[in-house]
């Protein structure tokens, strides 16, 4: 499986308000987190694709008020790490 690269114009990389070094950290973000909002792909492909952790992703979705798609297996293992007492 073989990664696939995103063209974006010089023109509007240029425009960008973010600094050069950051900018793919924060597009690959921006992308993630637009995709898992219309529900297009999973948190786990989300997170995967903004490479960031379980709990960091859901503090940034909260941060910005997105609702988390949860589904039953999701809840599964939370109960199970709640139990837990990790």
């Amino acid at each position: 499986m073989g990664m696939k690269s995103l063209s974006i114009p010089e023109d509007v990389l240029t425009t960008l308000k973010i600094p050069e070094e950051d900018t793919e950290k924060v597009l690959k973000l921006e992308l993630a987190i637009a995709l898992y909002q219309r529900g297009i792909i999973s948190m786990g492909k989300a997170r995967k694709l903004a490479e960031m952790g379980k709990w960091e992703f859901i503090e940034v979705l909260g941060e910005r008020k997105i609702t988390r798609h949860y589904t039953e297996k999701e809840l599964e293992e939370d109960l199970t790490f709640a139990k837990s007492g990790k």
